[in-house]
């Protein structure tokens, strides 16, 4: 993947960097020969989106995604059964369910019904949403469900008398959130094992996680950075890792006499840390999600005449939070679904950089899901990192085209116009919402097809090499650290993937059969299925 030197036959590892290729190895001997017979390899994969601890947390909780229960009354015979293993008053925890696919959310009274007590809290697959039981609002404090209060930012769903039906949106989930969060330090490192494993088995050598910290929101526990730290010093944690803490984790720091320091403690901030762990851009989450249909939109949601989505902070607090962050030295990471939030997103860095010009803030727009040519325009010209996911035109793309209306679906997840803008763009999935497996993504990139068959948006199909150089420079690109991953080159870390074919050279709607045969992590063999011999 390196333009100056396309291909190579031979590699030189030391000390967990790359020394040399090719002739350049001419007289050198090595510890260890590895023949791997003409196999093909290329830089390891980066996932520029993806949640560890949360994918971990899927990993080990019910499984509720429509290939698993595939109806309203699978889901709940899937919590009976569930329940039936636990002990009286221990929770029941399941995640992955999409109205959308199994006929309506499931409801507060349906999980009573099945959970014999316990209480319940089931996640979208989304992770914008939940539904919980009555036993759940019971703990929180509103038996009966009775009494739940509207939340800025969020959404409850009522029966008529006004008591909570199960379905809680965005700011919303808080409350249940508290019962269950933080989450014991132990099970942290579970998840991240878990996590980690199925990570370097897809062929992922590096992870940006987006949000930490924020335990009520984002997170497991206000100590996720110790979590983080400690699972990579016992080796649970392999991949190398880039860590966001949320926004509100950020605060006014105390002695400055003539001007505010919104931040950390210290002063710690993007770019801190070393190879293997990182800080990273400062999330916020402006608005909801697509296929839950609460993402912030200009138009309506079709067949939805009063229903705009919603943003989790108003437009001059969004800019606001930018502004401040920015001007402490932070990348400004935004998670921005819908038209509308992306405006308020942009408008924002806009201001931060009119306020505090800064060279090199590649300020991101995590999902940048509907987009018009002048928002694309725009994104360029504010030298903007819009974070895609590849992984969603086929999970998701049915539902959001149903979502946005036929006039509005060539705009939706746009790439080649994002390329064409003479934007970098990086890969991810945003696991565990979609499956983290790289080789899947670039196969919906490149062939843009949805679970019905339809092709969405073909004009914004990539190429091969468009899809593995956003799935290697690229999410290295969006994290600053392209002169240390993303090609394999002489002087830069030694992560690479061994596949069993040549994406390069196969049919482009194979790509997603492809295996990997191992994961090497500075030069140290990760995951192998007998590759290296």
């Amino acid at each position: 993947m390196d333009p100056a030197r396309p291909t190579a036959s031979r590699i030189g590892v030391l000390h967990g960097r790359i020394v040399g290729l090719d002739g350049e190895l001419d007289g050198i001997s090595a510890d260890r020969v590895v023949d791997l017979g003409g196999a093909p390899v290329l830089p390891g994969f980066h996932d520029a989106h993806y949640h560890a601890s949360l994918t971990g947390a899927r990993l080990a909780a019910l499984d509720l995604r429509p290939a698993t229960a595939g109806s309203l009354d699978a889901l709940y015979a899937a919590v009976r059964r569930r329940a039936g293993s636990l002990a009286p008053g221990e929770w029941v925890r399941g995640s992955g369910y999409d109205q959308n696919l199994i006929g309506g959310h499931p409801t507060a009274a349906g999980l009573d019904h099945a959970a014999g007590g316990r209480p319940v809290l089931i996640e979208h697959v989304s992770g914008h949403m939940v539904v919980a039981n009555k036993e759940a609002f019971r703990l929180a404090g509103y038996p009966g469900g009775a009494g739940v209060p509207d939340v800025d930012g969020g959404f409850v769903a009522r029966l008529p008398d006004g008591t909570a039906e199960g379905l809680l949106q965005e700011k919303a989930i808080s409350m249940i959130y508290e019962l269950v969060r933080p989450m014991p330090l132990d099970e942290v490192q579970r998840n991240l094992r878990l996590a980690s494993d199925q990570a370097v088995a897809f062929g992922l050598t590096s992870l940006t996680e987006p949000g930490l910290a924020a335990w009520k929101m984002v997170g497991n526990s206000p100590v996720d950075f110790h979590s983080y730290q400690l699972a990579a010093e016992t080796g649970a944690l392999l991949p190398r890792m880039t860590l966001m803490p949320y926004i509100t984790t950020l605060h006014p720091v105390e002695g400055f006499r003539d001007h505010d320091w919104h931040g950390l403690d210290l002063g710690i901030r993007t770019g801190f840390g070393g190879d293997r762990l990182k800080m990273g851009p400062v999330k916020i989450v402006s608005d909801g999600s697509s296929v839950g249909r609460s993402a912030a939109m200009h138009q309506c949601y079709h067949g939805e005449p009063d229903n705009k989505g919603l943003m989790q902070f108003d437009p001059e607090s969004l800019k606001a939070l930018i502004v401040g962050a920015h001007k402490a030295g932070w990348t400004v990471a935004t998670h921005a679904i819908g038209d509308q939030a992306i405006d308020h997103a942009m408008d924002g860095i806009e201001e931060a950089q009119r306020a505090a010009p800064r060279r090199g803030a590649r300020h991101r727009i995590e999902h940048f899901a509907l987009a018009s040519d002048a928002q694309i325009q725009r994104a360029a010209k504010l030298g903007i990192i819009p974070v895609p996911q590849g992984r969603f035109i086929s999970d998701f793309g049915d539902g959001m085209m149903a979502a946005v209306g036929p006039e509005r679906s060539s705009l939706i997840y746009r790439m080649k116009s994002l390329l064409d803008a003479g934007i970098e763009i990086p890969g991810s999935t945003d696991s565990p919402i979609s499956s983290g497996n790289p080789l899947h993504s670039i196969h919906d990139m490149v062939n843009r097809r949805t679970a019905s068959g339809q092709v969405l948006a073909p004009a914004e199909r990539l190429t091969v090499a468009e899809a593995v150089r956003a799935y290697t420079h690229g999410s290295s690109y969006a994290v600053s650290e392209e002169n240390d991953k993303g090609t394999l080159s002489t002087g830069k870390l030694a992560d690479f993937v061994v596949l069993s074919d040549d994406l390069f050279a196969i049919a482009p709607e194979a790509i997603g059969g492809v295996d990997v045969g191992a994961t090497v992590i500075g030069g140290e063999t990760v995951f192998d299925a007998e590759a290296l011999k």
